[in-house]
C-alpha cells in the first residue's frame, strides 16, 4: 500500500439506524436491508453500483482527457448483483461499461483500458485494494 501521506482524498461514512451518511454531509439517505424487504431506501446493490460508477467515471474522465477534448461526454453504467454462497456469505458481481460520444472503437477501447488501470478496483487486479475491518471502541461513533 502507498505511504499514508500520499493519499489524495479521504471520506468517512456511517451507517446506523437505517440511514447512511458521509461525515461531510455530501450523502445522507435511508437504507433498505436485504433481510427486511419492507424497508425503503437504497439497497446494498444500489450503493455498490453507484460507488463503482462514480469511481470509474472519475477515472474515465481523466483518461478521456488524454484521448479527446470531449471528456464531458463520458458515461459509465455499473450493474451490481449480490448473491449468497452456500455458507451464507455475500458475493458481489459488478459489471461496468464506459461510453463517450464521438470516439472511434479503438479510442473507446483505449479509454476503457486506461480507466480500468487507473481505478483501484480494476477488472484484472484484485490485489490493489485492501479492506480492514476492526471492532470500534465502545461508545465511539
Amino acid at each position: 500500500m502507498p505511504d499514508p501521506s500520499s493519499w489524495l482524498k479521504e471520506a468517512t461514512a456511517t451507517a446506523a439506524g437505517g440511514h447512511v451518511r458521509t461525515k461531510d454531509g455530501g450523502l445522507s439517505t435511508a437504507l433498505a436491508s436485504p433481510l427486511a424487504p419492507h424497508c425503503t431506501g437504497l439497497r446494498p446493490e444500489q450503493l455498490l453500483a453507484a460507488a463503482f460508477a462514480s469511481c470509474l467515471h472519475h477515472a474515465a474522465v481523466e483518461a478521456a482527457g488524454e484521448i479527446t477534448d470531449e471528456a464531458h461526454t463520458v458515461q459509465v453504467t455499473a450493474e451490481a448483483r449480490l448473491g449468497r454462497d452456500e455458507d451464507g456469505r455475500y458475493r458481489a458481481d459488478v459489471h461496468a461499461s464506459i461510453s463517450s460520444a464521438g470516439l472511434s472503437r479503438e479510442q473507446l477501447a483505449d479509454l476503457v483500458e486506461h480507466a480500468d488501470r487507473l481505478w483501484p478496483f480494476s477488472s484484472g487486479d484484485a490485489s490493489r485494494h485492501r479492506l480492514t475491518v476492526t471492532p470500534a471502541e465502545n461508545g465511539r461513533r
